[in-house]
């Protein structure tokens, strides 16, 4: 009997955003949870600083070694003034079968890492480059939402062209008096701020404003209840029970802290008990957003719920945490599908997905021949 080849997957994660720890963590469960008799998996740290490590160095780190000096190391290895020089040790790549990134927020989120991918020419697990990039970008998100008629909060955009024109009283006259700052392109509730004064206000955008250039001033849903739902799929996406977060009443909302540094006093319902009518609101809301948003492989969909049972699409996040803690692979357990096995779905969508672009055809005309016809063949 023939034996059957292990897949190679790349394994990514770190990153140079605020949540570079998280990932560390969401990698270590994946790559834990992984059947090692169907995968052989190399791992890619990418550090702080944009470099990628090659996995023995990579693996260093995973198992405890100081991250900055293995970097240092790493670093004066490669000539420098190689432009390829931060993803030179990428070059391993060559018999990867799939790349599963982790890589949370910036540059792993943001539709950057993915336009790698293609480039490299190798399926990966999640959405690609414009799914991704509109769904990081919170201000993008809402408008596609809005163009689809999914229900999700007031909000003005604030950049720095047209800051000065929004002080509090113009805020509070179009979003009422407390209202959600945040930058419209960071994850895990960095740089969020809960404004109800002037003062509060204009912290909070200034704060805002040293994680991104375009900022979101959002109107509050009084006392919401919050609520997630993961996704799964391509072109027929299936999705979770639903799950909701509990803070404390001291936190104003579910912010960093709470998520990753001490979640002490935050309680998860896994499945969360809600009417039938308001379940089945929510799932299809998600549904509704994950194909406007032209989502593939997975994401975790965020709302608030107002006192009178009304939800609002909050945020989406396209790679959305495999921590202990981290609801998408808690939401698919409590619906029947465990951690192994999640992870081999996604896999299977990856390349399921990188096949169906395959079958695209990127024909052109030369233009030294002007006779020549440019025609679709299909591919055997």
């Amino acid at each position: 009997m023939e034996t059957k080849t292990k897949l190679h997957v790349g394994l990514l994660f770190g990153g140079n955003s605020s949540e570079h720890d998280v990932s560390k963590r969401s990698a270590h469960n994946i790559y834990d949870a992984m059947d090692k008799d169907r995968y052989n998996v190399s791992l890619f740290l990418l550090t702080r600083d944009g470099f990628v490590l090659s996995d023995a160095a990579s693996r260093r780190v995973f198992d405890g070694e100081d991250e900055a000096t293995v970097a240092a190391e790493e670093q004066a290895k490669v000539d420098a003034s190689n432009p390829l020089a931060p993803i030179w040790n990428l070059s391993q790549a060559k018999d990867i079968d799939v790349f599963f990134s982790i890589i949370h927020g910036n540059l792993g989120e943001d539709g950057t890492i993915q336009g790698l991918f293609r480039l490299l020419k190798k399926p990966f697990v999640g959405s690609g480059v414009l799914a991704s990039a509109v769904s990081f970008d919170k201000d993008m998100t809402k408008q596609v939402l809005t163009a689809h008629g999914i229900r999700n909060t007031k909000y003005v955009v604030l950049t720095p062209d047209n800051r000065a024109d929004f002080d509090y009283a113009t805020i509070q006259s179009r979003l009422g008096d407390n209202v959600f700052i945040k930058p419209a392109n960071q994850g895990s509730s960095v740089g969020i701020h809960k404004a109800s004064n002037a003062q509060e206000y204009l912290d909070g955008v200034a704060d805002a404003f040293r994680y991104d250039y375009k900022v979101l001033v959002e109107q509050t849903i009084d006392g919401p209840q919050e609520v997630e739902i993961s996704i799964l799929g391509n072109e027929q996406p299936q999705a979770s029970k639903l799950g909701a977060i509990r803070v404390p009443e001291s936190d104003v909302f579910y912010d960093y802290n709470n998520k990753f540094v001490d979640a002490s006093g935050v309680t998860f319902e896994v499945p969360v008990k809600l009417s039938d009518e308001l379940t089945q609101e929510i799932t299809q809301m998600g549904l509704q957003t994950y194909a406007a948003l032209g989502l593939k492989g997975m994401a975790r969909i965020d709302y608030l719920v107002s006192k009178d049972g009304v939800p609002y699409v909050g945020e989406v996040n396209t790679l959305p945490g495999f921590t202990n803690i981290s609801l998408y692979p808690q939401l698919w357990q409590a619906t029947g599908i465990n951690y192994a096995d999640l992870i081999d779905r996604l896999i299977e969508l990856a390349l399921s997905e990188f096949h169906y672009q395959d079958e695209l055809a990127y024909d052109f005309i030369p233009l030294d021949d002007h006779s020549a016809a440019s025609t679709y063949k299909p591919k055997a």
